[in-house]
């Protein structure tokens, strides 16, 4: 597995973790483990999303060989589209 780390700022972080596995529903099924929201997709992509004081932390994987960096695009640019009035960004961690 590839993965990419990143947070986005929000002082509603399990707000947008319940909405982007709710939207991608038909894609995995999603559970709660150690605080996190996981949703593991049939495709071998992961999501894990972490909500902590003032943040959303955010892990995603793919299966070696699969483009985790573009995963990491769709997921940010899907949290961002949701949390538009409040400007919300995702910042991936190099």
């Amino acid at each position: 597995m590839t993965s990419v780390h990143g947070t986005m700022a929000t002082d509603r972080p399990e707000r947008y973790a319940k909405q982007l596995t709710s939207h991608w529903s038909d894609r995995g099924p999603v559970t709660e483990e150690d605080g996190a929201v996981v949703q593991r997709w049939e495709t071998g992509h992961v999501l894990v999303l972490r909500p902590v004081e003032g943040a959303l932390d955010i892990e995603v994987s793919v299966p070696d060989g699969g483009d985790a960096a573009r995963f990491a695009q769709v997921v940010k640019e899907h949290l961002e589209r949701f949390g538009q009035r409040d400007e919300l960004d995702v910042v991936w961690h190099v």
